[in-house]
């Protein structure tokens, strides 16, 4: 498998990289049949693995990670993540300083090794300042615990306000973007992508198959029924009419081409400029190698235009539970005035 660069960092990795988020009791609860998918991935080419304090619960993906690179250390470009909850209190979470400096320390621990290739901010904490987060990181990164930064679904105005930090304060750059992309969801086409090529980010693309609706096996009549697993964790996205009809009208594209589902998206995904790398979630090595059949697979304007007319660039058919959502869409009290405030006005 070719590589491609991170960015402007000169770290080369893999077009897939291996997500773990499905390691542990989350997926597969097999910690040496997980091993083994780490394994297959790294012969058959893939060099960066991507996983996250919370993956599994209490750190389990990360300690699943840990045991499958002894001795395999160097041939791996070694991601993960800081910011979601891992604890009950208050300050186990978030970007501040105080928590970043000790959860880059367990990561440490859980994973047994003695630096991150790439350190990433898991999600926008708005209750602490950017120049706070960077500065503790610049921090890691001097200390040689982290090789470099990246963040995971900002904002485009987030992404730049946190460049122009770095430029003015004299701190550590953001080097990636963890965004969702996939061809049911292209709205990172229209903001994302192209501050992410001004800045020279590297991409890793999460969900390229769109949580599984991309491989084909779910479909509107007669496919094969969504997991509750999955029903309860990601409700409206596995049962939304316009995506199930979107499938519907992509599965004859991909037949015509030759190609299964799983190979077209993931094809899609690799194919855009500002895309590094697509990050692949397999739970079993079945998975892993069905995937893999497809690397190198590419598709011609022909066929990319007829994507297009399905779902055009730029635009989400329908929302993801999952991604992040500003917490001024959720929190009515962050969008609307006080009642005194507006029966003044």
């Amino acid at each position: 498998m070719h590589t491609r660069p991170l960015g402007r960092t000169g770290i080369q990795v893999s077009p897939y990289a291996l997500g773990t988020m499905k390691f542990g009791r989350a997926g597969n609860p097999d910690h040496n049949d997980c091993v083994r998918v780490v394994h297959r991935a790294l012969d058959g080419g893939i060099n960066l693995i991507d996983t996250a304090d919370v993956y599994g619960g209490e750190g389990e993906s990360e300690q699943i990670v840990g045991k499958a690179l002894r001795g395999r250390r160097d041939d791996v470009v070694l991601a993960t993540k800081v910011n979601g909850p891992m604890g009950p209190g208050p300050n186990q979470r978030g970007n501040s300083r105080r928590w970043i400096v000790s959860a880059v320390e367990a990561s440490l621990r859980r994973l047994g090794v003695d630096h991150i290739d790439l350190y990433q901010v898991h999600h926008p904490d708005p209750a602490t300042d950017i120049e706070e987060t960077l500065s503790a990181l610049t921090d890691l990164l001097r200390s040689g615990k982290v090789r470099a930064i990246g963040h995971s679904n900002l904002p485009p105005s987030e992404i730049v306000e946190a460049q122009w930090v770095s430029e003015r304060r004299g701190l550590a750059r953001f080097r990636s973007e963890q965004p969702h992309y996939s061809i049911l969801n292209r709205g990172v086409e229209r903001e994302i992508f192209p501050v992410c090529q001004r800045y020279g980010l590297g991409t890793l693309v999460w969900s390229p198959l769109s949580l599984g609706l991309l491989t084909g096996r779910f479909r509107k009549r007669g496919g094969e029924a969504v997991s509750a697993a999955n029903l309860n964790w990601v409700p409206r996205h596995m049962t939304d009419e316009r995506k199930l009809d979107a499938v519907e009208a992509l599965l004859p594209v991909a037949e015509q081409a030759g190609l299964p589902m799983a190979h077209l998206a993931l094809a899609f995904v690799v194919a855009h400029p500002a895309v590094t790398s697509a990050i692949i979630g397999p739970r079993t090595v079945e998975q892993l190698d069905d995937l893999l059949a497809g690397a190198g697979t590419s598709l011609d304007d022909d066929l990319l235009d007829r994507i297009d007319d399905i779902v055009p660039p730029g635009t989400d058919v329908g929302p993801v539970d999952v991604a992040y959502v500003p917490p001024q869409l959720h929190r009515p009290e962050l969008r609307r005035r006080a009642a005194n405030d507006r029966a003044a006005a």
